[in-house]
């Protein structure tokens, strides 16, 4: 496990104003984040890219994986050794409890300028990302959902939006639509389907959509109206994540503890290669948006 609670000291009292000052320093670099082009169950476009390690869900992830020469462990589950837990709140964030607002308008706008430069996160996607964090920070205080959890997934799901030239438009409509394989048991679990294929197109076999892909059954479960326009789009960004913010605290769990944490992401996909995966990117992000920890704002 890579993180204790003690190793995250001074994790919730982030100071997030000083982010907007530059420093001239580089952002931490990323190449740990490995591409989300290997990740499970997205169509890809093409025959070569449809090959790129679709990972099949149930207990055969969670054992030892085979090589050239050998057995070889499968990675222990981690979390990240930061989950910032406060937030980059702007004006609307005062009023997320009360009043729903859509979740885009409630990070601090200098703050999703200057974290979208630093993690090469596009803004559009990080406006979603923050802006469910606080919105759950607001209404399940005792999650503490980290921003930066909900963008290491949509980073290992699609590339946040962007998997196969896709791109997040103003509104947060992802164009185009992010439909993943048929889960026919052919190399994923195999899930009939649920949904008469409505989100997915398909009657026969489900297919997770989305942005943050969602099989049916648990979009259906869990939809949110992100963007508060009366509708529940699996492939709107805002919806998409605050669902995923939704369905990751629906068990009450306080995230910033490790085994609460491993739980959450191992809810939203058992393999231990995802979770690493996942918490490799959201350590990455958090160190790339808060900047050197000589500056006081975070110490790992």
């Amino acid at each position: 496990m890579t993180g204790s609670p003690g190793s995250r000291q001074g994790v919730h009292d982030v100071d997030f104003q000083a982010l907007l000052v530059p420093t001239g320093d580089a952002a931490p670099a990323l190449e740990t984040i490995e591409s989300a082009g290997r990740r499970r169950w997205l169509l890809s476009s093409t025959a070569a890219l449809g090959l790129l390690g679709f990972a099949a869900l149930g207990a055969a992830l969670l054992v030892s994986s085979l090589t050239a020469t050998g057995t070889r462990a499968a990675p222990a589950p981690v979390m990240p050794k930061a989950t910032p837990t406060s937030f980059p709140a702007g004006d609307g964030a005062a009023v997320a409890a009360s009043v729903p607002a859509p979740v885009a308008v409630l990070a601090e706008a200098s703050w999703l300028a200057a974290t979208a430069h630093s993690t090469g996160i596009p803004e559009r996607a990080l406006a979603a990302y923050a802006g469910a964090a606080i919105e759950l920070d607001a209404n399940r205080p005792g999650c503490h959902l980290g921003w930066n959890t909900l963008a290491a997934i949509g980073l290992v799901e699609s590339e946040h939006g962007s998997i196969f030239g896709g791109e997040i438009g103003a509104d947060g409509a992802v164009s185009p639509a992010v439909i993943g394989i048929p889960l026919d048991g052919s190399t994923t679990a195999a899930i009939r389907d649920t949904d008469a294929g409505e989100l997915d197109g398909d009657s026969v076999w489900d297919r997770a959509v989305g942005p943050m892909q969602f099989i049916p059954e648990t979009w259906q479960q869990f939809a949110q109206d992100g963007n508060r326009d009366g509708h529940m789009n699996v492939q709107n960004i805002d919806d998409a994540v605050l669902t995923a913010a939704t369905y990751l605290c629906s068990a009450d769990n306080d995230l910033s503890e490790p085994p609460a944490w491993i739980a959450a992401i191992s809810a939203y996909n058992p393999s231990l290669e995802y979770n690493a995966r996942v918490a490799s990117a959201a350590d990455a992000y958090a160190a790339a948006s808060i900047g050197r920890a000589e500056r006081g704002i975070w110490t790992p």
